[in-house]
């Protein structure tokens, strides 16, 4: 079943997922990142050189990026002021092999938010980047029990669904799919990893039996409403509030 070990919940202030932008030229680092960043319910891109940060941020527009000081084309830096020219107020975290006091005060009084040395511990990373995300205002915080998606409200203690106010009976399997979806706002999950997160086994030809719970939910949560679940073909289904 899908567990959670977070106190709490941060999405954006529309209540989609934070965006993070992950920039560094070592895999290994933006791959642990990534899984790191996701469990967080998060979406994250990656750049592995200066120029595609500047592109991706861009594009992204991220609410915070953690970027290393050092990549093959320029550095953090430069990186930064480049990314500032178009987006002044979204946080920097640094992330550096060197730890001199000059490389800090370097990173922090050229408009960077915070500083992380390598080695770093995930976890503090994280609880860094999400200090830097309540105080610049691009979070509203959800309570872990609570998920919100557009009007579409699971509270897991009690066991309730609402949506628009109005409550919602499911049964345990429908509750449980629900909150994998839920947990999962914009993001296409195929059927395989639908029932490896709520059934916990392989596909095996058991994809009807995901075909037949969506069904299900539709019929209890869109039924009279603006479609919140959908269908993409080829690739699975997806949840996203009525409005986007």
């Amino acid at each position: 079943m899908v567990t959670n070990l977070r106190s709490e919940t941060l999405t954006r202030p529309d209540n989609t997922p934070i965006r993070i932008l992950t920039v560094d030229d070592e895999p290994s680092i933006t791959e642990l990142l990534s899984m790191a960043l996701h469990y967080e319910g998060w979406e994250v891109e990656r750049a592995a050189s200066g120029i595609e940060a500047v592109r991706k941020a861009r594009e992204f527009q991220p609410d915070a990026i953690v970027l290393d000081m050092m990549l093959p084309d320029f550095d953090g830096l430069e990186v930064m002021r480049r990314i500032h020219a178009d987006d002044p107020n979204v946080p920097v975290i640094f992330l550096t092999a060197k730890d001199t006091v000059e490389d800090r005060i370097s990173g922090l009084t050229a408009g960077g938010d915070d500083y992380v040395t390598k080695p770093f511990s995930l976890e503090e990373l994280i609880a860094r980047l999400r200090g830097l995300l309540r105080r610049s205002g691009a979070t509203t915080v959800t309570s872990d029990s609570v998920l919100v998606v557009g009007d579409l409200v699971l509270d897991e203690d009690a066991h309730e669904v609402t949506r628009s106010g109005d409550e919602i009976q499911v049964t345990a399997t429908e509750f449980e799919l629900l909150r994998y979806l839920m947990r999962n706002p914009k993001r296409v999950l195929s059927k395989a990893q639908i029932l490896d997160g709520v059934w916990n086994y392989d596909l095996g030809g058991q994809a009807t039996v995901v075909e037949l719970y969506i069904s299900y939910l539709r019929k209890k949560i869109d039924s009279g409403r603006e479609p919140m679940i959908h269908t993409v073909r080829g690739a699975g289904y997806v949840l996203k509030p009525a409005s986007s």
